[in-house]
This record gives C-alpha cells, structure tokens and sequence, in this order.
C-alpha cells in the first residue's frame, strides 16, 4: 500500500502537466489568431491610409484643373465678348466715314467696275466672249491683214518679215523686194547679200533673208513654185509656223485660221477667254468658244483693238467700247479725255500701217520708206 500512493501521486503529477501544456498550447493559438488578426486589420488600415494620401492630391489637381478651365472659359467670353464689341464700334465708324469724306472731297465719275471672273461660268464666259466679238464686229467692219500683198507668195513672204517688227515697216520694204523677186523662182535664185540689203530695215534681215531663200527654193521644188493651200503644207516651209500658216489661209486661200500674235495672245488673256500662253494652246482654246466661221475675221478684230485701244503698257480703258465686259478694266486710263489721246492710228486721226489699205479703210494710208 504504502508503495502504490507514491505511484499514484506521480501520475497525478504528469496528468497535470498535460493539462497544463495542452492549456498553454490552446492560449498560444489563440494568442497567435488574435495577431494574426490585429495584423491583418492594421495592414488594411494603412493600405486605406495610403490610398487616402494619394487620392487627395489628385482631387487637388482636378479641382485645379477644374478651376483653370473655368477661369480661361471665362477669359475667352470676355474676350469674344470685347472683339464683338469692337468690331460693332469698327462697323458704325465706317458707316459714318462715307458721310464724312462726302462733305469734304467730291466722288470721282467711274465707269464699269472691274468684273470678277472667279465665279463665272464657262457658259457665260462663252456668251460674254461672243458678245464682245459682235461688237468688235460694229467698231472695225473694216477690219483686214495689215499687210501688203497681191497673192499669196507676197503675203508669204510679208508674214515671215513681220516677226520683230511692224507690218508698217514691211510694207515700207516689200515693194522694192516684191519688184526684184516677184516669183519664188526668183527670189530662190536670189543673191544673198543683196536680198539681205534690200530686207535690212525690217531687221534681223540675215536670218529672214535665209528663210526667205529657203521657202522660195521649196516652193520651186516641192510645190512647182506655188504656194500651198494646207497648213501641214505650209508649216514644212523654212520659217513658216502656225502663225504665219493661218494668216496665209485665212487671207489668201479663205480657210478659217486664228492668228496667234503677240497682241491676239495678250488680249485673250486680258478678256478672260483663256490663261494659256502657249500661241498653240490658245489657239485650242479660242477655237472652243467660237464657230468656225469666225476665226478668220476674229482674229483681225481682236489684232486692231490691241494695236489701236487695248495697248499693251497703258490701255485707253476710258475710250474703250467694249469696257463693260472687259474684266480687266481698269488697268489702263480711264478719264475718257485722256483715254482719247491714246488711241492709234485711225481711232486717233493717224495714218494706218498699210500703204495700200483696203478701199472701206477709214484712215489714212501709210506714207512709203524714205528715200525708196
């Protein structure tokens, strides 16, 4: 007996020891749970601090922003607000301005303001440019090749010297030439020198002089001396283009030619019937606009109003017929008294350049070379 209560008393003593440890374990877990816990609730505390740092400087900046925009709408209104005004206060000093300058200084007289073409229909182009034609038509019905000739190896010939120079000088020159060569067969037999003399004032008279020597001696040779009635013909011809091609047709043989010259060129554009500068292009153009019939006779019309009104440094615009459909009115003179002091020729009581002019010529004829 007495052994057995030592043995109890120690399993007594190791049972509570379990207890104890098993307690101890329970209150560590726990321990360690509440921790875990406390930590995780401090980690999303400090996660929300964070993000409640960042987020408010950028509610900052957008209420910054916010007021910026506000701010320059606001500048903007005043600003439109203070153009508006000053273009309102612009527009009552112009409309006041008129009055003033009426009192002080008197209007000029204008004539037809200067057209603008940049809204103008082809269609209308067209009929303005027909217009203008009809009445050409009226101011020179006398209109003609100022040229002298009497066939068509002398208007040949005329045309090719006229390159540089005015038909009036030709015209002074052709009669001794014509009267020394009066067949291409002449002419290609011609002495160099002395035809270059006898064509000298119509100047650059070496070159026209071989040109001259050419065409005679293809005419001889390929035509049996006569001059031919084509222009693929004609322009095969020592110094004989386009131009020269349909001045001979159209004057000597009557097939329809427009003749592109330096003045036909400068008016057309100045009409407003093409911006081409190209004499074949043009010639493509005008050719569109106006019948076949026309061509011919346009060509002379629109030749006299550039040599006598339309002039090339300074038109008479205040003498001009046909201003009011001209767009470029206004680019020469336009006090009528003044204008009228321009005009050429027979519009300004002058000898013409032909000295044999066509018997309805209104002028006067062209007196002969000096000294010939």
């Amino acid at each position: 007996m007495g052994e057995q209560a030592p043995a109890e008393a120690a399993k007594a003593v190791k049972s509570g020891e379990k207890v104890r440890k098993a307690t101890t374990r329970k209150k560590f877990a726990a321990t360690v749970a509440t921790g875990t816990s406390a930590a995780k609730k401090t980690t999303a505390k400090t996660a929300a601090t964070k993000k409640a740092a960042v987020a408010k400087p950028a509610a900052k900046k957008t209420a910054a922003k916010t007021t910026t925009a506000g701010d320059t709408a606001v500048k903007k209104t005043a600003a439109a607000k203070k153009t508006a005004a000053s273009k309102t206060s612009a527009k009552k000093t112009a409309a006041k301005a008129p009055a003033k300058t009426a009192r002080t200084t008197p209007a000029k007289a204008t004539a037809t303001p200067t057209r603008a073409l940049k809204d103008e229909s082809r269609t209308a182009m067209v009929r303005r440019a027909r217009r203008m034609n009809r009445e050409l038509a009226e101011v020179y019905p006398y209109a003609h090749p100022e040229l002298d000739f009497r066939n068509s190896f002398e208007l040949l010939c005329a045309t090719v010297l006229s390159a540089q120079t005015t038909d009036l000088r030709v015209n002074q020159t052709t009669p001794a030439l014509f009267a020394a060569y009066p067949t291409p067969e002449d002419m290609a037999a011609a002495d160099p020198e002395r035809l270059e003399e006898l064509i000298r004032p119509t100047g650059f008279f070496r070159a026209k002089a071989k040109s001259l020597l050419g065409l005679s001696t293809a005419l001889r040779d390929r035509f049996d001396g006569e001059v031919p009635g084509r222009l693929e013909d004609l322009v095969t011809l020592p110094g004989v283009g386009r131009k020269t091609a349909n001045v001979v047709l159209g004057n000597a043989f009557g097939v329809p030619g427009i003749t592109v010259d330096t003045h036909f060129g400068r008016l057309v554009r100045r009409f407003g019937w093409t911006e081409q500068t190209d004499p074949e292009k043009v010639e493509a153009e005008i050719a569109e606009i106006f019948p076949k019939s026309e061509w011919t006779m346009l060509s002379h019309r629109v030749v006299f109003h550039g040599r006598r009104v339309c002039h090339s440094r300074k038109p008479a615009c205040g003498a001009c017929p046909i201003a009011h459909d001209c767009p470029s009115y206004g680019e020469g003179e336009l006090d009528p008294e003044k204008a009228k002091k321009l005009l050429k020729y027979e519009m300004g009581g002058q000898p013409g350049q032909r000295l044999r002019p066509p018997a309805d010529y209104p002028g006067q004829p062209a007196p002969p070379l000096a000294g010939r």
